[in-house]
């Protein structure tokens, strides 16, 4: 089996995700249950990062330890992550104590290369970034990222040479075209970040304690991006004393699924400490759109956080899936509207597919008691939709292999659509009043039955539950993902995938009217 590592970014300690958080978990689960489909031995991390002055002060805040805080910080994120079924293989903390030891070691071996020197740092710095910028990255005097007002800064730190690396992360992203995706990502790194040239990055800090201690001078803590950047390789058993064979077997990561605010940390930060390591680079970082509500990014601040449990407890976990994985272009931010979220229950979910389902199973319940084989009387259209069953998994995978989640949902939905338009085609029940019509009438259902089987198997990586929900319906688990000609079905009753919204009702009911 070919491996395929994806990690998400950790999520930050600093407050429980809302739904433009949780974007990425589903996005890298949807990712990582389409490999597992297509037969590749998988490995799934995500998790937390829990160190840092930000975390400190929160904490402080509270009447909290840092360590109390981020208990209960991690706690909710990986609550929040299982309420949204995705089936990551380990869910990692920067607080735990072999990647603490593994951190002090990595920082030792670059120090012993030369590639950490101690220094002075003299910057402008943003808290809730941790961030230091010089004068000419301000935007408007403030923070490039985040926007926030920012703090001159004065304070001993270790430094790691990244102008030693520039020359060599050039090259190697102008000869892996696929390192950085999108295109336009990549351009921005080169031309706004790279070329210009690049800074020593500030690797230590003195000014708080809530951190990875460098073990050869306790006055310092790990800086924040050398402590969670590591974590792609800490936790699959890298050592530089010897690493362990769950290392060898899955570094490279296939995927590091990321926001493109913090693309710079992965392509410019993460290959150079992996260069001074002398690892292999990740085979691509791939910078993800926002979730944005109403006129902008979500924050407290602006009072428009929408959380994906309550979503969940409204509206039901796929529901919430479909549309965090349709609704958000390939390279565009998407939006957030309850809305579009009802719409895309009642027009997709329950009329395209629901509908489809309860049609079909009903009809093969009231035609033949509940059993169908395929009798073989076809016509033009049994030919084209078939045609369209069996093109289906080439069409799926070419938008996965690019990332293209939510056009990879809508091959799947074409053919759903196609067999919706089949059934007006066939006219089944115009069919059932001929006798002599009775074998052509089971291969118009058989065929429906075939459809709805291969595009539930394809449904499994973005909907799972409701992948095996029609699997319990049409009482067939076949795996095949072509069109079958000898298969039979012995259906049971038909229950509703997705209930239909009356819209106003509900969007009175959230207030949201």
């Amino acid at each position: 089996m070919k491996k395929y590592y994806i990690s998400t970014a950790i999520a930050y300690t600093s407050g429980k995700p809302h739904i433009g958080n949780t974007y990425e978990i589903v996005l890298a689960d949807a990712i990582a249950r389409y490999k597992r489909l297509k037969g590749f031995d998988v490995y799934f991390q995500t998790g937390t990062d829990e160190h840092g002055e930000k975390i400190q002060l929160k904490a402080e805040d509270v009447n909290l330890t840092p360590q109390e805080f981020v208990d209960d910080v991690a706690s909710e994120i990986k609550r929040i992550w299982d309420i949204m079924n995705t089936s990551y293989d380990r869910f990692v903390r920067t607080t735990d104590k072999y990647h603490e030891k593994i951190v002090q070691k990595i920082f030792k071996k670059m120090y012993d290369k030369g590639d950490i020197y101690l220094g002075k740092y003299e910057g402008l710095y943003c808290t809730p970034c941790e961030s230091f910028f010089t004068e000419s990255q301000l935007v408007d005097g403030k923070c490039p990222d985040c926007g926030r007002e920012v703090q001159a800064r004065s304070e001993e730190a270790y430094f790691f040479k990244l102008s030693k690396y520039q020359d060599r992360l050039i090259e190697y992203i102008d000869t892996h075209s696929d390192f950085i995706k999108p295109d336009a990502r990549k351009n921005e790194m080169i031309n706004n970040f790279i070329r210009p040239g690049l800074q020593d990055l500030c690797v230590s800090r003195t000014s708080f304690n809530w951190g990875i201690p460098v073990d050869f001078d306790p006055k310092h803590v790990v800086y924040v991006w050398l402590d969670a950047l590591t974590n792609y390789i800490t936790n699959i058993g890298y050592d530089p004393d010897g690493s362990t064979e769950q290392f060898e077997k899955y570094w490279p990561a296939n995927l590091h699924l990321i926001g493109k605010d913090i693309i710079r940390f992965h392509t410019i930060y993460w290959p150079c400490f992996l260069m001074s390591l002398d690892l292999p680079l990740p085979k691509q970082v791939f910078g993800h759109p926002w979730l944005i509500v109403g006129d902008g990014k979500m924050s407290k601040s602006k009072g428009n956080v929408i959380y994906a449990d309550d979503l969940v407890e409204q509206f039901g976990v796929d529901a919430i899936r479909y549309y965090l994985l349709h609704e958000i272009p390939y390279t565009q931010d998407g939006t957030f509207t309850y809305d579009l979220l009802i719409e895309r229950i009642n027009s997709d979910l329950a009329n395209i597919l629901g509908n489809l389902l309860n049609r079909t199973i009903s009809m093969v319940n009231k035609y033949f008691n509940g059993s169908v084989s395929n009798k073989n009387m076809k016509e033009n259209y049994d030919i084209e939709l078939i045609s369209m069953i069996n093109s289906l998994e080439s069409a799926v995978e070419k938008k996965m292999d690019n990332l293209e989640i939510g056009t990879a949902l809508d091959e799947i939905f074409e053919v759903l659509r196609r067999s919706n338009k089949y059934i007006d085609e066939a006219t089944p029940w115009v069919l059932a009043k001929n006798q002599s019509m009775r074998d052509r009438l089971e291969t118009v259902l058989y065929n429906l039955l075939e459809s709805i089987r291969v595009c539930g198997i394809f449904l499994s990586p973005y909907l799972p539950d409701t992948s095996e929900k029609i699997k319990s319906q049409i009482h067939n688990f076949k795996e095949d993902r072509i069109y079958l000609s000898d298969n039979t079905y012995t259906v049971g009753s038909p229950e509703a995938l997705f209930m239909r919204i009356d819209k106003d009702k509900k969007l009175e009911e959230l207030g949201q009217k």
